[in-house]
């Protein structure tokens, strides 16, 4: 016999659906953590290398302030990832979960764009070619995240 409400997304009465169910529920939370102390790490080593940037004087290099800006930008990205998957245990609606998805893409991609250097690429065509999709995802995202909106 087949168990309607297991097929319409519920757990139902079934004892290994529930068991299952709670599994997982804890292991999202586990990973949620594991983000959290990522963030907590990350925000510590950040401000360890602003702190020696200032003490050595490199701190008015761009190169270096980019690197900051690039690791700020990580952190938010686990932020989102991190909000993702809270999302996900406590069975938020799927436009939020898509919402939080397509935020961590736009700002994953603001920051390849950001740290984008055609030098660290073999040739102006590999250059050119990681520019554009780079650009292509970032338009895909912004339309993504206007029809999301509405």
């Amino acid at each position: 016999m087949v168990d309607t409400d297991a097929l319409a997304g519920g757990v139902s009465d079934n004892p290994v659906a529930v068991v299952t169910e709670q599994f997982v529920t804890y292991v999202e939370l586990v990973a949620a953590a594991v983000f959290a102390l990522l963030f907590a790490i990350g925000v510590v080593d950040l401000v360890l290398q602003i702190g020696d940037a200032v003490l050595t004087g490199s701190i008015t290099d761009p190169l270096v302030v980019i690197g900051f800006i690039d690791t700020g930008l990580l952190l938010l990205i686990i932020v989102e990832v991190y909000q993702t998957v809270i999302a996900y245990t406590t069975k938020s609606g799927t436009t939020e979960i898509v919402r939080l998805v397509i935020y961590t893409g736009v700002i994953a991609m603001v920051r390849k764009a950001i740290v984008f250097r055609a030098s660290e690429y073999p040739t102006t065509g590999d250059a050119l070619a990681a520019a554009v999709a780079y650009t292509v995802l970032l338009l895909g995202l912004g339309v993504l995240l206007v029809v999301q909106r509405d």
